[in-house]
């Protein structure tokens, strides 16, 4: 099961769809079960795709490409959800323009553009419903692309977790959440590296 750049926009529009809706909130308050805020939260987002994104284009293989992003600091809460969705639309172009065969360094494994757009799609949804449980809303994630990057980046799930709800179980997957017959993972990594590759 391959993540696409289409994978990663259905992700990052559910994401941009659901926060826009509470950007006149505070977002100086806490981001879910995180110590960060809803706004620094979603800094990070934007950061850290425009970071895989300096992968793909650079294709370190033993570090990340030395630079941190961030938004102004007096942003509004609807500027630094833009910036997180920019990050996101340069991580997504990319993915789109890398070859299949290329690899680049992530400390989980020399990952392709299929694993960066999985793991774009992970911060994108995750930390958006972070930042959605903060504002007291509800993202309501593609339930086929978090089935998608369940495959890709977490071979290792149960098998008896794969008839669940996959934004369920991507949630349980990324330590936030616990279900039954599974506790919550305190220490959780994803498979960057394609399936078969290290």
């Amino acid at each position: 099961m391959t993540v696409t750049a289409d994978d990663l926009d259905l992700a990052l529009a559910s994401m941009t769809g659901t926060l826009a809706s509470a950007v006149d909130q505070d977002w100086s308050t806490r981001a879910g079960s995180l110590e960060w805020d809803c706004w620094h939260t979603a800094e990070h987002v934007g950061d850290v795709l425009m970071s895989y994104a300096a992968q793909l284009v650079a294709r370190p293989t033993t570090r990340y490409v030395r630079f941190l992003a961030n938004a102004d600091a007096d942003a509004t809460p609807a500027e630094v959800l833009e910036f997180a969705h920019t990050g996101g639309g340069i991580l997504v172009a990319a993915v789109r323009t890398t070859p299949s065969q290329v690899r680049a360094y992530h400390p989980t494994g020399m990952a392709d553009a299929a694993g960066f757009a999985a793991m774009g799609c992970v911060e994108v949804l995750v930390h958006g419903q972070d930042i959605a449980e903060g504002l007291g809303v509800e993202l309501d994630a593609p339930r086929e692309v978090c089935a998608r990057v369940l495959a890709r980046l977490f071979p290792d799930t149960p098998a008896e977790l794969l008839d669940l709800d996959p934004w369920t179980v991507l949630r349980w997957a990324a330590g936030r959440l616990d279900l039954v017959g599974q506790p919550r993972r305190e220490k959780w990594r994803w498979h960057g590296a394609p399936i078969g590759e290290s």
